[in-house]
């Protein structure tokens, strides 16, 4: 159903200004994350994002009836969500050990990886053109990583594998989004960040752990931590961010064409930036800044193209950071 007109208002204005809203909530997220990192558990923040956030999403649910939860393709559905759940954790473990915009930057290749993938397997058309961009933004990734530098480091693959796993679950979406509404599809997922999350804290409360680790092992295998008042405030505000974060983005995917405001959500490099310089005096070298800028170009040249009227209708999304509950 298209969202209602609003006298005297461009719509297309709104829906930008809603997702340029949404991305800077989200982004929140990252900071938060990456400062609980040095001292909780990747699982224990998932488990606790995902019960503040559960509640919340079911209530938006509800405003189109409960009964909507009850779908013939839920295993799909919850299939959708563990993959969702794989580039949360990917992403957010990357995100221990790197700086803030680069592992952002390295995680914009997901439109280049939905292009690959729905040309596999969606059969969508894609030109010479566009193949070039995928080119160049795999090169970016490349120039990012430099494998082959003293400065490589392992965890660098990690956003890269959420920008793919991201990928996978779009693939998914717009299979589902003809009968499946974002909310529930939000809510599913939601409910596996749950599961999952406890599930790790069973399954690596008795793992080896070091402080002399990686960061990003040590992120994903540390202990259950009782947390300090403040920072369970931080850990809880990530679901009610996921929460907010989810309308103010279907919002803005309501209000406008996707192909018009989907390139604002690399605003998210602008906050990255600002968070990383600030709490932690962060700045990419020039090596990172040349290729994170061919990441941008070839992932805005994707998405120029990307978006079909048939993918509107079916509610695809575009680019979303893991985390955001999209559908």
């Amino acid at each position: 159903m298209p969202a209602p007109m609003l006298p005297g208002t461009d719509q297309s204005v709104l829906g930008v200004l809603s997702l340029v809203v949404g991305i800077a909530v989200f982004s929140l997220q990252d900071l938060i994350i990456k400062l609980i990192s040095d001292t909780y558990p990747v699982h224990q923040a998932l488990t606790i994002r995902a019960v503040v956030a559960l509640p919340l999403l079911f209530a938006l649910v509800a405003l189109g009836g409960p009964k909507r939860l009850k779908s013939k393709r839920a295993g799909l559905i919850t299939l959708r969500g563990a993959v969702m759940f794989a580039a949360y954790t990917s992403f957010y473990l990357g995100l221990a050990a790197l700086p803030l915009a680069v592992c952002v930057a390295l995680y914009f290749v997901s439109p280049i990886f939905v292009t690959l993938l729905s040309a596999l397997f969606l059969k969508e058309q894609v030109g010479a053109r566009r193949w070039a961009a995928v080119f160049v933004g795999f090169f970016g990734v490349l120039i990012v990583l430099r494998p082959a530098s003293d400065v490589f480091d392992p965890a660098a693959l990690l956003p890269v594998f959420a920008g793919f796993s991201y990928a996978v679950s779009a693939v998914f979406a717009r299979r589902l989004g003809a009968t499946e509404s974002a909310s529930v599809m939000a809510f599913y997922a939601n409910g596996v960040y749950l599961a999952a999350g406890l599930l790790m804290a069973a399954m690596l409360s008795q793992a080896g752990f070091s402080e002399d680790q990686h960061r990003s092992l040590a992120f994903l295998f540390r202990p259950w931590t009782e947390p300090t008042p403040l920072d369970f405030f931080l850990l809880a505000a990530c679901g009610a961010i996921a929460a907010i974060g989810t309308v103010m983005l279907t919002q803005a995917y309501r209000l406008a064409q996707a192909s018009t405001i989907a390139p604002y959500e690399y605003t998210a490099l602008v906050w990255s930036l600002l968070y990383g310089w600030l709490a932690w005096g962060e700045f990419p070298d020039p090596g990172a800044w040349a290729g994170i800028a061919l990441i941008v170009l070839a992932g805005l040249y994707t998405l120029s193209g990307a978006t079909t009227a048939s993918d509107r209708k079916q509610g695809a999304p575009v680019i979303i950071r893991p985390g955001e509950s999209d559908g």
